[in-house]
Order: structure tokens, then sequence, then C-alpha cells
């Protein structure tokens, strides 16, 4: 694995830590174009599972995450302004050398984590009968096609999904 495709789903992981809401936002993506998918409502149903089902992992893992960083000296606020800092040239921040130690030891921690999420989350998709690339497409999809949105929030209101 390629080590910024790993800080790029560090990232995203951290973007959960911190509240932001993005599920199955690449970040190779410079443009948004309009992804054309025909959905039936028995796939889009799948689809709502499997996402309902990540919502649920993630809110488990950004809790296990927050303790990791807790559990390793720093508070997670401080963590993170610390990793942004590491991961852009442009910011800097003061830091201690035992801060800067804690942040490595925490961040080799949570990547560790990484390998067992991922095939957590791949599980989750695959038992609602998706494929990894099909469940990417309709995400893709669901990002720029407003009428797609529309379908799949009555669907969860319904409580189909």
């Amino acid at each position: 694995m390629f080590k910024s495709k790993k800080i790029a789903g560090l990232l995203f992981v951290f973007a959960l830590i911190t509240g932001s809401a993005a599920i199955a936002q690449t970040p190779a993506m410079p443009q948004q174009q309009k992804v054309d998918v025909d959905v039936s409502d028995a796939e889009l149903s799948k689809f709502a599972k499997a996402y309902q089902g990540l919502r649920m992992m993630n809110q488990e893992v950004n809790q296990k995450m927050m303790k990791t960083v807790q559990d390793g000296g720093l508070e997670v606020q401080r963590f993170n302004e610390i990793h942004q800092a590491s991961q852009d040239p442009n910011k800097e921040v003061e830091a201690s050398e035992e801060e800067l130690e804690k942040h490595k030891t925490i961040l080799a921690e949570i990547e560790g984590m990484q390998g067992d999420f991922q095939k957590k989350m791949e599980t989750t998709i695959k038992d609602q009968g998706l494929t990894l690339e099909r469940f990417e497409k309709l995400s893709m999809a669901l990002q720029t096609d407003q009428e797609l949105q529309t379908r799949l929030q009555k669907m969860m209101q319904k409580g189909q999904g």
C-alpha cells in the first residue's frame, strides 16, 4: 500500500474523529462530474443498509481512536493539530519532543487498526450483496445526483434501508 494512500485513508478517519461527515468520499476526484447509474430500489435498499452499517462502525472506530489518542497522553484536538502540521509543509505547530513522540506512537497504533477496520467495512458491504466497486460507484453517484440522494433519504426515513 502506498504511504500517500495510507495517509489519505487516515485523513478520512481523522475527519471522522473531528465530526466531518463524508462517507466514501474519494480525495482523488478533482472535479465532481455527475455519475450516471441506473439503480433499482432493491439495490438502493442494499446500499442504504450497508451505509447504515458503516456509519455504526465509524462511530465505534471513532470512539476507539479517541480512546487511543487519550490513552496515548494527548487530547484529540492537540493530536489533530500536530498531525495536520506533520502532513502540511505550510502549517506549523509548536510541539514539544514529548508531544511529537506521543503523536508518533499513537499514529502507529491507529495505523495498525486500519487494516481491521478496512476488512470490516468490506464485509459489511459484501454482506448486503454489493461489490466494493458497485458501492463506490453508488457513493460517487450520490455525491452528484440530487434525485438519487432524495430516493435514498426517503428510503432511509421509511426504514426500508
